[in-house]
């Protein structure tokens, strides 16, 4: 040991000279190569950052991307969730629309059955109406012969069982008229052989007034625009129907079967015709009056009678049916005939 440490702080002898100053350079060549390589290096390194930072923003933003596809794929995971429910529900309510189709087809087997039963019936039913229209024209035919010869006897037939146009008659023509129980034909001027009924009165036969009181509302105003002549036609129809309830009619004595008074008349006229005053009244009262007296062909009068009401006499116009009145079909001036004498024993 001690003898290396004296060599090594020897002088170095000048033959070596050469080679360290080889040495110095190669060193230098190598420190320089170093340093080029490690300038080098330091570049490559400072890429590699560079790169690093490249590719942690490339990271970022694919952990960005990776959580909106989280997020997309969870929304469209609830999205399909929601569309299997509603499939779910979907099947359910095409199950049940199945189970009613396979139902309807059932009731439509069952209709189409039904409906051939049908057919079946109705073609039986069509045979024998037809088998009926044949017999019933038949007695049709038959019918409308006897009704014709019965005519021709002077028969009056009930109005709603002949039908006058499919008669063969020798007479042109039937007349219409009515009886107490209602309407008849008959040829003109036939006595019924049979007597059956009361008085028989042709349409023709009855007076003006009769036949406008026969009418109902609508068909009096077709016929006439006269509120009088309309007024008029009521006041008679009261007098004959007790169906009509406001009947202002009075019944009278000795010669005078029924009569009304002008102000009963005139109170009786403003209960008839809505909304008119008591002096328009006054003035309908003696128009209607005028109009009974027409259309009647004067079978009633106006007689003038004294009246005394609160202390005062005053003079009031009645309209007044005698009892001798020739009014047609009306039994209570129809005259009867007398009853003759019964001789018996003394």
């Amino acid at each position: 040991m001690h003898t290396d440490d004296s060599r090594a702080n020897e002088t170095p002898d000048r033959q070596d000279a050469p080679t360290n100053d080889h040495t110095l350079e190669d060193v230098l060549a190598e420190l320089r190569e170093l340093r080029a390589q490690n300038d080098r290096l330091t570049t490559r390194v400072t890429n590699l950052e560079n790169e690093i930072d490249d590719l942690e923003r490339h990271v970022e933003k694919l952990e960005t991307e990776r959580d909106q596809l989280t997020e997309q794929l969870e929304c469209h995971e609830s999205t399909l969730d929601e569309q299997r429910s509603t499939l779910e529900t979907h099947d359910s309510t095409l199950e049940t629309a199945t189970n009613q189709l396979e139902a309807h087809d059932t009731t439509l087997e069952s209709l189409e059955t039904t409906t051939n039963e049908l057919e079946t019936t109705t073609d039986n039913v069509k045979a024998l109406t037809e088998a009926i229209g044949n017999r019933t024209g038949a007695n049709k035919q038959r019918i409308e012969e006897l009704q014709a010869r019965e005519l021709e006897k002077g028969a009056h037939l009930r109005e709603s069982n002949v039908n006058p146009h499919d008669l063969h008659l020798q007479q042109a023509h039937l007349e219409r008229f009515t009886k107490t129980d209602g309407p008849y034909y008959r040829l003109p001027d036939a006595e019924d052989p049979l007597e059956r009924t009361d008085t028989t009165l042709a349409h023709g036969d009855l007076l003006p007034i009769q036949q406008l009181a026969r009418l109902d509302e609508d068909m009096r105003r077709s016929t006439t625009n006269a509120l009088p002549t309309r007024l008029a036609a009521k006041l008679w129809k009261a007098r004959t129907d007790s169906t009509v309830g406001d009947d202002p009619w009075t019944d009278g004595c000795k010669n005078v079967q029924a009569y009304v008074a002008a102000s009963d008349l005139k109170h009786w006229i403003r209960r008839q015709e809505n909304g008119i005053s008591d002096s328009y009244a006054k003035k309908l009262v003696s128009r209607t009056i005028d109009a009974v007296l027409e259309l009647s062909k004067n079978r009633l009068a106006v007689h003038r009678t004294s009246q005394r009401k609160n202390g005062l006499s005053y003079t009031e116009r009645r309209l007044v049916l005698p009892t001798d009145a020739d009014v047609p079909g009306d039994p209570a001036t129809t005259p009867t005939p007398e009853t003759a004498d019964v001789h018996g024993e003394t």
